[in-house]
C-alpha cells in the first residue's frame, strides 16, 4: 500500500456481530465489544482528528462496502516494526476508532475516503484473517471529560482558531470546540511536528490537562530533526 499527502490506507471492518457507530457509543469504556478491523499506519489519529484515505486492495475495498454498508467503525494503530500494508506488523498496543464521514473517486480511479476519530481503544488480543486483514479484541477507553483551558494556555485555543482555517478542507469534518482542552490538546498534537512516538505518547495520556500541557511544552522547542 501507498499513501499521498495527506491521503493514506485504510482497512476496515470488523467480523461477527456489526457494530455500528451509534451502537459503539452505547459500549461503557472498558468493555469488549468483539473484533474491530485494525489498521496499521505510520501515523496517529486522534479523536475528533480528520484523517484522508485512498484504497487500492480489493480487500480493503471490499471491506470499505461493508463499513458503509453497515456503518461499522475501524481502528487506526500505529505501526511500530514494519511497512504499512505488510503481512502482520507489530502495533502499537492502544489506537483510535474512526468513521467514514465522505468518499469520492480520486482522479487515478482509486477511492478516496474522509474519516474522522472517534473513541480510543485498547487491544486485547489480535489475529489476522486468510486475506491478510488484522482483527483486535478491543475496549474502548473512556472519552475525555469536558475540560476548559487553564487561564496560561487559552492562548492555544485563540491560535487555533486562526490557524485551522487555513489549513483548507482538511478540518471541514471535524466540528470546533477551542475552548476544550481535550479538544484543543488534540489538535496541536496532529499539527505540531512530533515524532510518531510523541503522538503515540499523547493519544495514551488519559488526562487532557496533562495532554495540554505537554503539547504546550513541546510546542515552544525546536523542530525534530526528523517527524512525520
Amino acid at each position: 500500500m501507498s499513501a499521498a499527502a495527506p491521503p493514506r490506507e485504510i482497512a476496515l471492518n470488523a467480523t461477527g456481530a456489526p457494530v455500528s457507530n451509534s451502537k459503539m457509543r452505547d459500549f461503557a469504556a472498558g468493555t469488549p465489544v468483539g473484533e474491530l478491523a485494525l489498521f496499521p499506519l505510520d501515523t496517529v489519529l486522534f479523536p475528533g482528528g480528520p484523517l484522508r484515505l485512498r484504497l487500492f486492495e480489493p480487500r480493503y475495498l471490499d471491506m470499505v462496502r461493508r463499513c458503509l454498508k453497515e456503518s461499522r467503525p475501524f481502528g487506526v494503530v500505529l505501526i511500530l516494526e514494519g511497512e504499512e500494508g505488510g503481512a502482520a506488523p507489530s502495533v502499537a498496543a492502544s489506537g483510535t476508532s474512526a468513521r467514514i464521514v465522505d468518499f469520492n473517486t480520486l482522479p487515478d480511479g482509486l477511492l478516496g475516503i474522509d474519516c474522522l476519530g472517534e473513541l480510543r481503544f485498547r487491544i486485547l488480543s489480535r489475529r489476522q484473517q486468510a486475506d491478510g486483514l488484522n482483527l483486535g479484541e478491543v475496549e474502548f477507553l473512556p472519552e475525555d471529560a469536558p475540560s476548559a483551558l487553564p487561564a496560561e494556555l487559552t492562548h492555544l485555543g485563540e491560535l487555533l482558531r486562526e490557524l485551522l482555517p487555513q489549513l483548507g478542507e482538511r478540518y471541514a469534518h471535524a466540528s470546533a470546540h477551542y475552548e476544550d482542552a481535550g479538544w484543543v490538546g488534540n489538535r496541536w498534537a496532529e499539527i505540531l511536528p512530533l515524532t510518531t512516538a510523541e503522538r503515540q505518547q499523547l493519544l495514551e495520556l488519559t488526562d487532557p490537562l496533562a495532554r495540554l500541557a505537554q503539547v504546550a511544552a513541546w510546542s515552544t522547542r525546536q523542530p525534530p530533526t526528523a517527524h512525520v
